[in-house]
Formats: structure tokens, C-alpha cells, sequence
């Protein structure tokens, strides 16, 4: 059974930072693409964060650059985001992807909430 279990969402102020994590169980984590997406409210589009290669290429939101650092650890089969100087505009639920295009399978997570106000 695949799981992708997100954790380290929260309420935090303006400037802030806080580290998501996704932990993966149920797949060879290391032959998977994964990012991170958001939802802004339901029924708005999920939209890409950023996300990291197999192969540990990068991709990031404009929205994001420079703020927001991903990265996985394939050992403890996690992926993380680590998110500085959060603005009120990045209140969302994040959610974990997990990819291969090779066999045509994604999974998601069930979101974890973040939520940027003073």
C-alpha cells in the first residue's frame, strides 16, 4: 500500500519559516520524481511549488525562487521543503506528488495545511 504522509504544516507569521516533510512508504522512493504542490482553496487549482528529479534536478514556482529549498533524502525514503520568509500569499495546503512517467503511476498525499498571518 503507498502512502505519502506529509507533516510540518502550521500557522506562522510573516517572515517565518517552517520545513515540510513527505515520508514515502510503499514505493521505490528513490526512482520517483516528487514535488510539492498547493491548493489556495477548494476548488482552485493545485499549483506546482517545486519539485526534484530522480536524478535531483531541480524546478521551482517564480512565486517561490530563491525562498524555498527542496530536497530529498532517499535513505529515509523523505522528501522536504524547506520554506523562509513566508508571506500571507503562501497560505495553502501543500500536498506531496510522487511520479514516474516510466510506469505511469502518481500518488498524493493528503495535504498538510500552512497557513502565513500575523
Amino acid at each position: 500500500q503507498v502512502q505519502l504522509v506529509e507533516s510540518g504544516g502550521g500557522l506562522v507569521q510573516p517572515g517565518g519559516s517552517l520545513r515540510l516533510s513527505c515520508a514515502a512508504s510503499g514505493i521505490a522512493f528513490r526512482i520517483y520524481d516528487m514535488g510539492w504542490y498547493r491548493q489556495e482553496a477548494p476548488g482552485k487549482q493545485r499549483e506546482l511549488v517545486a519539485e526534484i528529479t530522480s536524478k535531483r534536478s531541480t524546478n521551482y514556482a517564480d512565486s517561490v525562487k530563491g525562498r524555498f529549498t527542496i530536497s530529498r533524502d532517499n535513505a529515509k525514503n523523505t522528501m522536504y521543503l524547506q520554506m523562509s520568509s513566508l508571506k500571507p500569499e503562501d497560505t495553502a495546503v501543500y500536498y506531496c506528488n510522487a511520479q514516474n512517467d516510466r510506469i505511469s503511476v502518481g500518488y498524493w498525499g493528503q495535504g498538510t495545511e500552512v497557513t502565513v498571518s500575523s
